[in-house]
């Protein structure tokens, strides 16, 4: 059991550290303009997407090594061989998989400390951590069909990681920049006000991917019966994943209709203070809530869709 929990914490940061990876490279790609990503805040998330690139290395290496240790039975990790490493890694799709998301996961690092256009540095970032948050649907249900329904399978499981991960990222974007105390930062506060008020089109988007990736996937892993959604530890856990997923939903509906129109407003007064800390704390509830909802899908990775 203690394995299993730290296989799920080992899940979650993995999705938490690549969706942030990639969200936030994405961010800078359609919500900033030109200038902007020259900018001190582009280098900010620069240094945040490539840490984050960085500890995703490590924390599929820890994975790995966890996973090593419970398919092999050995009862420490002294007692690992690299025989057991070199079935893993070359005779699985999964094993593929990781290879592939340490080299994307490099390739971002090294995109983030050379000199380039500041413009194609994000569209390259975003570009490798995609294909790094991507090869995640081979370390869950998304592998577990084969065929052209595994394809659609993993298809539909991979839109669901980046519509997750553009959402995280984008919250987290939006925290950097409400992050500076309400009284400094204008430029901050300015590029803040903009972006949030100017996510709706972009967060529609997003909504519907997640709402209908979601639903396939739940088809084709325990539909289209909902009795397992009632009698199944997987299914009661995949209903609190939809109540918080609810929250966030509302959350995002009163920043988009209520608290950025505020801050819009109140830029245009000069006293904007109160109106950034309100939407502040709006983003890291809802941020919270996002935690709790990849903490939900870690934990179903790792559970049968049939049992009790």
């Amino acid at each position: 059991m203690a394995g299993d929990w730290l296989t799920i914490v080992l899940r979650l940061a993995l999705y938490l550290d690549l969706a942030a990876a990639f969200g936030v490279a994405m961010f800078g790609l359609y919500a900033l303009g030109n200038d902007e990503r020259s900018s001190t805040i582009s280098r900010r998330y620069r240094v945040l997407i490539g840490a984050s690139a960085a500890i995703g290395i490590g924390l599929s290496m820890w994975g790995m090594t966890v996973m090593a240790k419970a398919m092999s039975g050995a009862q420490s990790y002294a007692e690992l061989s690299t025989h057991v490493f070199d079935m893993l890694i070359t005779g699985t799709h999964m094993g593929i998989a990781w290879c592939i998301r340490i080299l994307a996961l490099v390739t971002c690092v090294l995109i983030a400390v050379l000199r380039m256009n500041s413009t194609l540095r994000f569209a390259a970032m975003a570009a490798s951590s995609g294909v790094a948050l991507a090869t995640l649907a081979w370390a869950g249900h998304g592998a577990m069909d084969d065929g052209v329904r595994g394809y659609i399978h993993l298809a539909s499981d991979i839109t669901h990681l980046w519509a997750a991960g553009a959402w995280v990222g984008a919250l987290i974007a939006f925290l950097v920049l409400a992050a500076n105390k309400p009284n400094t930062g204008q430029g901050s506060v300015e590029i803040l006000s903009r972006t949030s008020n100017g996510f709706a089109r972009i967060g529609t988007v997003i909504v519907a991917a997640l709402v209908v990736t979601g639903a396939l996937n739940y088809l084709l892993i325990a539909g289209p019966s909902l009795d397992p959604l009632f009698s199944t530890l997987y299914g009661r856990l995949l209903v609190g994943k939809l109540l918080l997923f609810g929250g966030m939903l509302a959350l995002a509906a009163a920043n988009r209709f209520r608290l950025s129109p505020s801050l819009e407003a109140a830029l245009r007064t000069g006293n904007h203070a109160h109106a950034v800390v309100k939407l502040r704390q709006s983003l890291f509830t809802e941020a919270t809530l996002a935690v709790l909802v990849l903490a939900s899908v870690a934990w179903l990775g790792i559970l049968s869709p049939n049992g009790t």
